[in-house]
């Protein structure tokens, strides 16, 4: 029986970040086609100025384009020719607030009233969609703390919190999650004034449903279980649904036993109240950084002949969690599945178990075994093979261990921040990264049992997973290397980004003064003893210094061999299509590629990718995400490529689409910067001649 569903996308706009409140990705346009997609040509560019994490999705409103360049710079331009209206530049209001990695900003409209809203720092901006001026009704002049409400107890300072994604318009409120290392509320403000209508703590408060699920007073001691991701909305119903993150720190948690609700869960809530409709912890006592990294899915399927409203959740380990987005039920059974375990670590208590759904299968591996061996050339088989055999890997959940292993799925996913499609015909369209890692914990100890002095123990704790305990830094990874800061940075700019965050890095406000003065000393390698770093004058409910937990996280590192590609036999990124009428996979194919290993015989590898697809109503498939800066269309029934497009830097963003003056355009930002690749801060728009 065929499903009648009905998912309602983009139409002449694209106003919603990701499409539409549901986070489809898909666009009811029809003038390109599957038959006239080769002409696609390129219609417009416009150089923002900026150049690196330029992740924006754009919006399109009655022929104006919004975006967010990569220093937070709001642009709105000419959607059928690229001509700049008005740029806006959060620096001239708080300077130093510009931190990248924004995905895009939140429009709404009450007739002659239209705002944008955008986050710089630690605020949320309101800016007039027509001249681009701050909105000074809103907030203070324009403006609102983001932390606003989230104090732990009376008297504290509210949590640091950052927008790298754009919030949720329901009804007159905006609503929002945020990156932070401090507790991660959900938030829910009067989209007109600022103020804070509602609040749900991610961290419970005692009384407060999953409170016991961590230690006494675990919300004074421990953070983030934020949703960075975004959110998806049933506007019909008001029910909004929150993908959360791991709690701090992330890869020990002998200090927060128990699940810890409602760290790595997809929660439903109120979206009139913030009160708790029904959750599901996808990861227990996560101490992976599994994140659910993606906004969830709203459809509808035929499922034991029947129309279903559904919510689909991705995930880093490539599993797909699909749910009845009424009732918090299962579309499927899940499994509590034993994972491994190891008294190597006694102080960490992992659980037994982690749920995984029968249905729909892994869409990528989920352990490296030997079949798993790079097979590109003899140098790469003999390097992975060796490796495999030294290391070895135990799949998604390894046991802490002091020994390096491999991690695979790997931190990066799996599935990451682009999100998923989804069509009428209830098919779940997902883009995949299959690259290894390693994964192990070290100690905070010397050999003698003595603390390491203060400001190497924090940056250890709270640095190093990044930035590498060598402070060599992940240039793939967008974390720069802090050898020689001082060279390059003053004491008082340091402080300043622990403080606001920036690129990939949260605020770490959380930290106490001493702390981060402890952290700049270290890296001037002009260290004190710890005793110079006491603190006094602490105000009630201020988040313990978590300064001396014994074991920390290595540092995120990816596998590649000597010529830097993964260190896995292909594929190294996929696309996927998933039937959710069936909970099948439909087709899979590699997305990206290496010219040069293609010139030597090998099949299309696919590769790393950053960016989700964008599908319209003809059936075309556009994404870019890969490391090679082409953007493609793909056929949505077989996974054919189409089309394909030489971007000037890498499309790490989700495409958008639109009519302008009657024309059709499809438009992605092209920054770049990932993996060593050039970077830049272009938006791409293409139409037919």
């Amino acid at each position: 029986m065929a499903t009648t569903v009905v998912v309602s996308g983009a139409g002449k706009n694209w106003d919603t970040y990701l499409g539409d409140k549901a986070r489809t990705h898909y666009s009811t346009l029809t003038q390109i086609t599957k038959r006239n997609v080769s002409s696609l040509k390129v219609a417009w560019t416009y150089d923002t100025g900026d150049k690196g994490e330029f992740e924006a999705n754009p919006l399109i409103v009655d022929s104006v384009l919004y975006t967010v360049s990569s220093t937070r710079k709001v642009i709105a331009l000419d959607a059928a020719n690229g001509a700049e209206i008005w740029k806006w530049d959060p620096a001239t209001i708080r300077p130093g607030g510009g931190n990248p990695r924004q995905r895009g900003v939140t429009y709404w409209a009450d007739g002659a009233d239209r705002r944008i809203f955008t986050g710089a720092g630690q605020y949320l901006y309101a800016l007039n969609a027509r001249t681009g001026q701050l909105v000074n009704t809103f907030g203070e002049n324009g403006s609102i703390l983001l932390g606003t409400g989230t104090e732990r107890e009376p008297g504290s300072p509210p949590s640091a919190i950052t927008l790298n994604t754009p919030g949720m318009i329901y009804k007159d409120m905006f609503i929002a999650g945020g990156n932070t290392n401090d507790e991660g509320s959900i938030r829910a403000f009067d989209v007109r004034t600022g103020r804070l209508r509602w609040i749900f703590h991610t961290i419970p408060r005692p009384g407060e449903y999953g409170y016991d699920t961590w230690p006494p007073d675990g919300y004074k001691r421990n953070g983030a279980v934020s949703n960075w991701t975004g959110t998806a909305l049933d506007e019909a119903r008001g029910i909004l649904y929150v993908p959360t993150e791991a709690a701090t720190p992330d890869f020990w948690g002998a200090n927060r036993t128990g699940n810890g609700l409602f760290s790595t869960s997809l929660i439903a809530l109120d979206a009139n109240t913030g009160t708790r409709l029904w959750h599901y912890q996808i990861v227990h006592h996560d101490i992976w950084d599994r994140d659910l990294p993606t906004p969830p899915v709203l459809l509808t399927v035929t499922h034991n002949g029947r129309r279903v409203d559904v919510i689909a959740q991705g995930t880093k380990q490539g599993l797909l969690f699909v749910f009845n987005r009424v009732t918090g039920e299962p579309l499927w059974p899940i499994e509590e599945r034993p994972v491994p375990h190891s008294s190597e670590i006694a102080e960490e208590h992992t659980s037994p178990t982690q749920p995984f759904p029968t249905l729909p299968p892994p869409l990528m591996r989920q352990i490296y075994t030997a079949d798993d061996v790079s097979n590109i050339s003899p140098e790469a088989a003999l390097l992975t093979s060796t490796r495999f055999r030294q290391s070895g890997s135990s799949g998604p959940y390894p046991a802490p261990t002091l020994k390096e292993k491999i991690f695979f799925p790997g931190y990066d996913g799996g599935m990451e921040w682009g999100g998923a499609a989804a069509d009428p015909e209830g098919i779940y369209y997902a883009n995949l990264n299959e690259v290894p890692w390693f994964y192990s914990l070290v100690s905070t100890r010397r050999a003698d049992g003595s603390r390491v002095p203060l400001g190497e123990r924090v940056y250890v704790i709270q640095c190093g997973a990044c930035h590498g305990l060598d402070r060599q830094g992940d240039r793939a990874g967008g974390f720069p290397s802090l050898v020689d800061i001082k060279a390059r940075r003053t004491k008082d700019q340091i402080h300043g980004l622990l403080n606001q965050g920036g690129g990939r890095m949260p605020s770490f406000a959380s930290l106490s003064e001493p702390q981060r003065r402890a952290i700049v000393d270290f890296l001037y390698g002009e260290e004190q003893p710890d005793s110079a770093y006491a603190e006094s004058g602490r105000g009630p409910g201020a988040p313990p210094r978590n300064d001396d937990v014994p074991y920390a996280f290595q540092g995120f590192r990816r596998w590649l061999d000597e010529q830097g590609y993964p260190a896995i036999r292909p594929p190294w990124g996929t696309l996927n299509a998933v039937d959710l009428n069936t909970g099948q996979i439909k087709w899979r194919v590699p997305v990206g590629e290496y010219p040069e290993l293609t010139a030597k015989g090998i099949p299309p590898t696919g590769a790393e990718n950053y960016g989700g697809p964008m599908l319209t109503a003809t059936g075309l498939l556009f994404i870019g995400a890969t490391a090679d800066e082409m953007f493609r269309a793909f056929d949505k029934d077989t996974g054919r490529a189409l089309w394909s497009s030489k971007l000037p830097f890498g499309g790490n963003a989700t495409p958008s689409t639109y009519l302008a003056n009657g024309k059709q355009y499809v438009v992605i930002s092209a920054g770049g910067g990932k993996w060593g690749r050039p970077a830049g801060g272009t938006v791409v728009a293409y139409a037919l001649p």
